[in-house]
Order: C-alpha cells, then sequence, then structure tokens
C-alpha cells in the first residue's frame, strides 16, 4: 500500500464526503492551518490521487481520482481489519477473566470504566451469567491500557 500520512488520508476522507470543501473548511474540519491544507493537496495532487477543477472564478472542486480512491479504501479497509483484530484480543482476555471468576464463584462485579474496552467486558459478563452492579463491590474490573485487571476482591 502506498505510504500515506493521516492528515493526507483526513483529506482524502474530506473530499470524499464534499468535493466543493473549501480550503478554508478543511483547514476548520482538520484542525490544522490553511496553508498547510493547501500544502497536503497540492502533494495529493502531485501523488496523483486529487485532480481539482474550477467551479467558477473563485472556486474549487476537488474529486478523488480512481487512484485516490484505491488509497482511500485500502487505509479504511485496514483501519478495519486492525480494529476487530484489537476487538478479537479484547473480547479473548475479557472471556479469558470472565471464565477465571465463574470458577471462583464469583455473580456480580463493579466495571471501573464506560468506554468501548469496557463495553466489550459487560457484554462478555451479561452473556456468561455475571452481574453488573451500579456500586462498587468486593469485585471491581478495569482495563489498564493493554488487560482487564481484578483490581479488588
Amino acid at each position: 500500500m502506498a505510504d500515506i500520512k493521516q492528515q493526507e488520508y483526513a483529506l482524502l476522507d474530506e473530499i470524499a464526503q464534499d468535493s466543493t470543501v473549501t480550503q478554508a473548511n478543511l483547514s476548520k474540519h482538520l484542525g490544522i492551518a490553511v496553508g498547510s491544507v493547501n500544502w497536503y493537496i497540492k502533494r495529493l495532487i502531485h501523488r496523483g490521487w486529487v485532480k481539482v477543477s474550477r467551479l467558477d472564478r473563485t472556486r474549487l472542486k476537488y474529486d478523488l481520482t480512481s487512484e485516490g480512491m484505491r488509497v482511500f479504501t485500502q487505509r479504511a479497509m485496514l483501519y478495519a481489519k486492525h480494529s476487530l483484530r484489537v476487538y478479537s484480543s479484547l473480547r479473548m482476555k475479557a472471556k479469558s477473566l470472565v471464565v477465571e471468576l465463574k470458577q471462583k464463584g464469583i455473580e456480580a462485579v463493579y466495571l471501573d470504566g464506560d468506554d468501548e474496552t469496557m463495553d466489550i467486558l459487560r457484554l462478555t459478563c451479561i452473556e456468561n451469567g455475571i452481574g453488573i452492579t451500579d456500586t462498587p463491590n468486593h469485585v471491581i474490573l478495569k482495563y489498564t491500557g493493554q488487560d482487564y485487571e481484578v483490581i479488588h476482591y
């Protein structure tokens, strides 16, 4: 796959959504300077991923070329595959922890956190008959950035 920077991908995404988007709007949406937007667009044009045409005297239109669409789609597919690998890994870790808790006779837990990683653990607990309490009890589960962890028994 072609080497593509995050800002280039973000620009391709914005252009794919609205080919008449202005550089000022791109700057605002992406949180980068207009001069940087201009530089990145020139780079995308040079790479053959975007073509530019005039709508009128002052407005431009940006379109993804077939090569630009291919690069954009490849990057999106890689992101989706990576996300699925991360999900699968978290799901396996959650299942392993839940099996351990069930073997110890744990029937309810408190989940310390409210993000996607904890949603995976919540789903796994519910599927396996472990209740989720609204207040901390003697078993608190947390995601530490790499693994699920039992904080307190």
